[in-house]
């Protein structure tokens, strides 16, 4: 995990965020949704471990920590826990 990107997208060009974190089993599905979702809609998207990663501080780490994984479009909350693909493409389809 730590700061890995898919699609060939970093953290700021990226249109999808999740966060998550090594050893978790919601993280490794959510992974598997925003991989499928994004492939199927094009969209760049990035992984970030909210325990490794510099670029989280300490308040978005607190926030997170019990959420994970967190998935963000574009900036905005669109899920944690247990990622909903039908979700995630909704929020997709809106430029």
């Amino acid at each position: 995990m730590g700061g890995e990107e898919g699609h060939g997208a970093g953290r700021d060009d990226a249109r999808v965020v999740l966060y998550g974190r090594a050893g978790c089993h919601l993280c490794d599905e959510a992974r598997a949704v925003v991989a499928q979702v994004c492939d199927d809609a094009g969209a760049r998207w990035a992984e970030v471990d909210v325990d490794t990663d510099p670029g989280v501080g300490a308040a978005l780490r607190e926030e997170l920590s019990e959420l994970v994984p967190v998935v963000e479009v574009d900036g905005v909350r669109r899920g944690f826990w247990r990622i909903d693909p039908a979700r995630l493409r909704r929020a997709l389809a809106t430029p």
